[in-house]
């Protein structure tokens, strides 16, 4: 309880540990060696404010301005806002441009967070799109372009479609038929592709970006794979769809009046690189070998069973050694204590999160450490599938949202309707929204995530949560 963060970041530092985790630059190497070794010796000295000559994020005429017309021009967009509150705020300030208070909103079940934040603030109705489940990992996968016209057909009146591409596993939906669903019906769609900044720039066999599909609006987390700093991202708006003076208008009320020039910095040199044909080409021809790597090597482990579907973006590497006995959470301490450490993990799948700044060294250690582990366990035969999270692939009935909230104890809650969200996070995505009600199975599933020293937002410290009086 001593410890701060002066402590620990050099600590862990020390350790030289190997990053399969946002963000995407994986530390300093990357600028370095790129050319920009000079921002982070001076760094302090670039932390002003909007002194002349500095711009201003909510009046842009000059360097900030410049920065957002590099994005536009990278992304082909109508306009690109730089985002330093992250994709949260991006998403947010989307939703409410493009609904007025009490409408509709067809959105993925899986959302983040801040979309279900939306439409509180909003006061806006969800339309729930329930993802389609990959049965052979115990996962949400993308959504159906049918479904999307299902419930379009169903709510008429409904102002916009949202929903994430790629989602946090890495699989993404078929952008383009369902952005064709909903413009036939001139409804907008707006893209959470927060996991697939990268997706525009990479050469091979990967699933199309959401700007070229036809998506109106969209948000991309670059902190998350390519080289700017957390709570980083960019706004694409790619049709006149939507109001840009709402969208500008909205963004300055949820914005910080106070924005980070160190943040917006890491924002410029992101985009200097991708715009730099040899430094964009080192980056990624780099990390492009290393995923290669691991997908042509990872074979040689007996039992290692790893992810792979035709909308997965393969930079997103899932694995599972459930053939071992081992869980996700085993697994994932078993790695910690070699010093890798994993972005997320869902029942017996781990997830490692590549970005631009991952190199074949950090592949190797992570080939290296899943060999010793394989080698230090035997295979265990056993007929029974994967010991998948049920609140994954779970539907729990609704009533209305509460107007009246109170603080129960978990173990006093089944049956009640929730007043707040229950987040896990990571994902971040809830397993609980406003209005749904409270089964035995989710108060297990909290528990025994809280048991294992797992984030769950909104469960308190003493176990609470907000349910309706």
């Amino acid at each position: 309880m001593n410890r701060s963060l002066i402590d620990f970041l050099p600590e862990h530092a020390a350790l030289d540990p190997v990053s399969f985790h946002m963000p995407g630059h994986k530390g300093s190497k990357l600028y370095k060696e790129l050319g920009y070794g000079h921002i982070l010796d001076n760094l302090m000295d670039c932390d002003i404010t909007e002194i002349p000559g500095a711009d201003n994020l909510f009046q842009t005429e000059d360097v900030i301005l410049s920065i957002m017309q590099k994005y536009q021009k990278l992304y082909g967009s109508k306009r690109s806002y730089i985002l330093i509150n992250g994709s949260s705020v991006g998403l947010i300030a989307a939703i409410l441009s493009s609904t007025k208070r009490g409408d509709k909103v067809i959105m993925a079940r899986n959302s983040h967070k801040s979309i279900f934040n939306a439409m509180r603030l909003g006061g806006l109705e969800p339309v729930y799109l329930f993802p389609e489940i990959l049965e052979e990992h115990g996962i949400l996968g993308g959504i159906a372009p049918d479904e999307v016209e299902r419930l379009l057909q169903e709510n008429p009146e409904a102002s916009c479609v949202v929903l994430p591409s790629p989602n946090y596993y890495g699989i993404c939906s078929d952008i383009r038929a369902i952005s064709e669903v909903c413009h036939k019906r001139n409804k907008v769609l707006i893209v959470d592709q927060a996991h697939g900044a990268h997706l525009k720039f990479m050469d091979g066999d990967h699933p199309e970006a959401a700007e070229d599909g036809g998506a109106d609006v969209v948000i991309n987390s670059t902190h998350k794979t390519l080289a700017s700093w957390t709570q980083t991202a960019v706004m694409n708006v790619m049709t006149d769809r939507v109001d840009l003076n709402i969208i500008e208008d909205n963004l300055q009320i949820l914005e910080s009046s106070s924005p980070s020039y160190p943040l917006m910095l890491s924002l410029d040199v992101n985009a200097e690189i991708l715009l730099d044909q040899e430094k964009k080409e080192l980056a990624f021809g780099e990390w492009k070998k290393a995923v290669d790597m691991f997908y042509a090597k990872s074979h040689e482990i007996p039992g290692l069973k790893v992810m792979m579907d035709p909308m997965l973006d393969h930079t997103k590497i899932n694995i599972d050694m459930s053939a071992y006995g081992l869980s996700g959470n085993e697994l994932e301490d078993l790695l910690m204590e070699k010093g890798i450490f994993v972005e997320l993990v869902t029942g017996n799948i781990i997830m490692c999160m590549t970005g631009i700044g991952t190199r074949r060294e950090h592949i190797n250690r992570l080939l290296e450490a899943l060999k010793d582990i394989a080698a230090s366990r035997n295979l265990v035969a056993s007929s029974e599938g994967p010991d998948h999270s049920p609140m994954l692939t779970m539907r729990l009935e609704r009533a209305a949202v509460p107007e009246s909230k109170i603080s129960l104890n978990l173990d006093d809650c089944e049956g009640r309707v929730a007043a707040g969200s229950i987040i896990p996070y990571p994902p971040g995505i809830p397993i609980a929204c406003p209005g749904e009600i409270i089964t035995k199975d989710l108060i297990d599933y909290v528990k025994g995530l809280r048991q294992m020293g797992e984030k769950v937002i909104g469960v308190s410290q003493m176990g609470e949560i907000l349910v309706g009086e």
